[in-house]
């Protein structure tokens, strides 16, 4: 049973819900980046995403393009991402995957892609820009090797299509928020309730809400429909910040502490 599964069976298990981090790895540098996904694992974090630094994002909104870009200024490339994680992995066995864009897969090869994530102790992959229907090697490949590849849907997404990606998907299931790139959002779309519980009719995977989760307001909303909230560009934004400050570990890490406390109603819909 992979990492993932085994979370989302041990929440389930207490009535509590997954709470996913994102940060862009290599921002401000990995050092840091190191420290802050040890300090999210020791505060209860239930998964973290590490993003892949890409050049040409399609979904990101413009926080997690700045850092993506900076990262990419710092030559973070996924070699070192795959050492970072065996650092990690040295410390915590919380779930990790990988949110990149296909491009440096492609480049990397998918094989020795694969190969290396699951190696250095990643859990799971999010790619945004490679449909499922274009990903079949790389998802056979991934399921070969116990790594989950996690799928999204949308607000638009079809019955056809939630039955469609319920059977591939790995891990848990990604439902995009709103038809629009990563942000800061002031309100979550009234629309979740009901398009959660059409997901839901079609699938026993864990389905977590990603895209606009920003206020601690937010995950408690999220946790009533779903089985995880993930929180990026807020943290991310909240890096920012607190760049060359000495206690910016301490900060973002309150900060998290903060989205996850908010959340603490368990009940589903």
């Amino acid at each position: 049973m992979n990492m993932i599964e085994r979370k989302f069976k041990a929440l389930k298990r207490r009535n509590k819900k997954a709470f996913i981090a994102f940060i862009t790895a290599g921002y401000p540098n990995l050092k840091t980046t190191l420290r802050l996904v040890l300090e999210f694992a020791k505060i209860g974090v239930d998964i973290v995403e590490l993003g892949v630094p890409f050049s040409d994002p399609l979904a990101d909104g413009p926080v997690i393009q700045e850092a993506s870009q900076s990262a990419l200024k710092n030559k973070i490339n996924l070699n070192n991402i795959f050492d970072l994680v065996k650092k990690i992995r040295k410390d915590t066995d919380m779930p990790i995957c990988l949110m990149t864009y296909y491009n440096p897969i492609f480049c990397f090869g998918e094989e020795k892609f694969v190969k290396k994530a699951k190696a250095s102790g990643v859990d799971g992959v999010i790619i945004p820009d490679l449909p499922p229907e274009e990903g079949k090697t790389f998802i056979s490949l991934a399921n070969k090797s116990g790594l989950d590849t996690v799928l999204f849907l949308s607000p638009t997404s079809t019955k056809k299509r939630i039955k469609f990606v319920s059977g591939l998907a790995k891990g848990f299931i990604y439902y995009v928020s709103l038809t629009g790139v990563t942000g800061v959002r002031a309100n979550l779309p009234s629309d979740i309730v009901k398009n959660i519980r059409e997901i839901k009719k079609n699938t026993k995977k864990p389905i977590c809400v990603g895209f606009g989760v920003s206020l601690p307001s937010h995950v408690k909303q999220v946790y009533k429909i779903a089985d995880g909230a993930i929180v990026g560009s807020a943290i991310v934004k909240k890096i920012k910040e607190n760049l060359r400050k000495p206690d910016l570990v301490k900060k973002v890490s309150n900060f998290v502490r903060s989205l996850k406390k908010g959340g603490g109603v368990t009940n589903s819909v």
